[in-house]
């Protein structure tokens, strides 16, 4: 059996959450869901275009996807609470240990440089959009 991509249950402006329960499509959780699916896929476009010199950052790109995809879960599952405290922290270790490696930032970058560094600068404006709609969500 093929999975339909379409549902066509949204085409009056609603959408149905996984309980079931129909709501518009620019409820909170259904922004935020779609933010987080857009980073995803878009994390999937720099993956596409890597650059070898970058081709170490692949497994670590990937394990983003896969906890974004657990946050969601967490959004939509009752106690589903994968993304914790413990989650965040390692997160926040690794981003420590490569912020270590930059030089000192004096002034703002403009996006653009190379194409895998470009490509993650717009993952970043995607991230930061998914949290604003986290944020109105919590």
């Amino acid at each position: 059996m093929t999975l339909k991509i379409y549902t066509k249950v949204g085409d009056k402006g609603f959408t149905k959450q996984v309980t079931g329960k129909m709501v518009p499509k620019y409820d909170l959780q259904i922004e935020a869901l779609g933010n987080i699916d857009e980073l995803q896929s878009y994390l999937g476009v720099v993956l596409a275009n890597l650059s070898s010199k970058c081709e170490n950052l692949r497994q670590e790109i990937q394990d983003l996807q896969r906890n974004l995809y657990l946050l969601q879960s967490d959004i939509v599952v009752k106690r589903h609470n994968d993304i914790g405290e413990t989650k965040v922290k390692e997160l926040e270790k690794r981003i420590d240990e490569l912020n270590g490696k930059l030089p000192q930032i004096t002034e703002f970058i403009l996006p653009g440089g190379s194409r895998t560094g470009a490509n993650l600068q717009y993952a970043r404006t995607i991230a930061r959009r998914t949290e604003r709609s986290m944020v109105k969500l919590s």
